[in-house]
């Protein structure tokens, strides 16, 4: 069988439209992919894990830390932080954010402020309001009541006048 090539105007009017040439249809199929790739529509029944992501810091923890601590001690309780600021090396940044998709379903953050490489301040979630708690103050008054000692007769006496009878 000879081949028969055909040349000319015949043989463009032959040829089947194609589909993708119409500009508009490109632009409608173009249009119609954009939204549906930047809409929110969710398909039913997805499951979505939650994502825990940052340091895991709890009440314990926090209890743990007092002023004065160093840099080395705060990291040995707490661990290593999520955010050391490059700008300010005195402020580490502790976040732990528990999400859902885009649910955020909890969040905390602590900050721990060092002066001079001790630990200065406390701020955030787990921090109770009189951080630091204050040490208990030893009462003058106790110390002077262990100098006296009251007698059998109910008369008081000093420490040197029962370490004079205890040597008779």
């Amino acid at each position: 069988m000879p081949v028969v090539y055909i040349t000319g105007k015949s043989a463009l009017k032959r040829r089947s439209p194609n589909l993708f040439t119409s500009p508009l249809l490109l632009s409608l199929i173009v249009s119609l992919t954009t939204v549906a790739g930047c809409s929110n529509i969710g398909f039913p029944g997805v499951y979505r894990i939650n994502v825990d992501q940052g340091n895991i810091v709890d009440q314990d923890m926090v209890d743990q830390l007092k002023p004065e601590m160093t840099r080395r001690q705060v990291r040995f309780v707490l661990g290593t932080p999520i955010i050391e600021d490059t700008f300010n090396n005195d402020r580490w940044d502790y976040v732990r954010v528990l999400r859902r998709g885009d649910d955020v379903l909890f969040r905390t953050q602590l900050t721990v402020i060092f002066e001079n490489d001790v630990l200065a301040d406390v701020e955030g979630d787990l921090v109770s309001e009189n951080w630091p708690e204050p040490e208990p103050e030893v009462d003058a008054d106790v110390d002077t009541d262990a100098e006296t000692d009251t007698g059998s007769e109910g008369e008081e006496n000093t420490d040197v006048e029962v370490t004079a009878d205890a040597n008779r």
